[in-house]
């Protein structure tokens, strides 16, 4: 029986939200202490705060991706969003020199886009490169196509 590799989804933009959340309530708090409380930087403080709060705060940093002999699999410690068996993979398009792929089950639902560098996603994924390894070797080669970056290959 072979192993059963995990890789936890996490922000990718930690540092973006640390510094709404912290700008917000310095921004709050000198609309409190020095104007009054008026209400634009008061409350534009309170957005700040809010929205870097509930990015680091999402349930998708709790969601992992989890890859055996069988199948790829995201799922949540309640329920699983979707199982891909290995079998059932459309295509791969993979850069190793950046650690970026895109794994294709066929529709958006049951599709990963694993980010690397200058990839549009907001999350991360822990050990990047042994999900990229584990990936690469239960997918047949027909079905895998390496590229240098993910964004010069042509939508089809």
């Amino acid at each position: 029986m072979a192993e059963t590799k995990r890789f936890k989804f996490k922000p990718r933009f930690r540092g973006l939200a640390f510094g709404a959340v912290g700008l917000g309530s310095a921004l709050g708090g000198v609309s409190v202490i020095a104007l009054g409380a008026a209400m634009l930087p008061l409350a534009t403080g309170f957005a700040g705060v809010a929205l870097g709060a509930a990015y680091l705060l999402s349930p998708t940093w709790k969601l992992e991706v989890v890859v055996d002999d069988e199948a790829l699999e995201v799922r949540s410690a309640r329920a699983t969003k979707f199982r891909l068996p290995w079998s059932e993979v459309k295509r791969v398009v993979a850069s190793q020199d950046t650690v970026t792929m895109f794994i294709d089950g066929g529709s958006p639902e049951k599709s990963l886009l694993v980010p690397g560098d200058g990839a549009p996603a907001p999350y991360d994924l822990e050990d990047k490169p042994g999900l990229y390894g584990a990936v690469i070797a239960h997918v047949p080669a027909d079905k895998i196509d390496k590229v240098a970056r993910l964004d010069t290959v042509a939508k089809n």
